[in-house]
């Protein structure tokens, strides 16, 4: 009577809902998207040098890979995230998550979420990501977080 509960009964049955079927999934190639990812790193280091940080977020926002296959290009794209964050002086965020368009807030949210579920929260303190929440939320207000919760594409 104990593996009752083993059984995945959703195999059973044609009409289950994959995942794969909740979103259209990255057209690209893994390999090409991780080669963008590394491309994406390289140029915001090149504005973080610049001291432009709505510039560096844009791009590191854009595109963003997403779905099955693609986890090395995912981690390149939240550390290269969590450099921009750990660089940016708490006066300057409010101004820079302003600068960037609606679908990109999601995006940013989604990154706060992910490197918050991080175990020791990878190498950025949790007060940051708190703080950059905090002032997401005050910006793009809370329809930001119910779109990241409800969005199957997980960065």
């Amino acid at each position: 009577m104990e593996n009752f509960r083993k059984i995945d009964i959703d195999q059973y049955d044609e009409d289950v809902l994959q995942d794969s079927e909740l979103y259209v999934a990255d057209p690209r190639d893994p390999y090409e998207v991780l080669d963008e990812a590394k491309q994406r790193q390289g140029a915001v280091r090149s504005s973080l040098a610049r001291s432009d940080i709505p510039g560096a977020l844009a791009i590191v926002l854009e595109n963003a890979p997403y779905g099955p296959n693609v986890d090395e290009a995912k981690d390149v794209t939240l550390q290269t995230l969590l450099s921009i964050l750990n660089s940016t002086k708490s006066t300057e965020i409010t101004a820079a998550i302003k600068s960037l368009t609606p679908d990109a807030q999601d995006t940013l949210m989604k990154y706060l979420y992910k490197g918050m579920a991080l175990p020791g929260w990878g190498d950025i303190s949790g007060s940051v990501l708190l703080g950059w929440h905090e002032k997401l939320t005050d910006v793009a207000g809370v329809g930001c977080i119910v779109r990241t919760m409800t969005d199957r594409r997980i960065v």
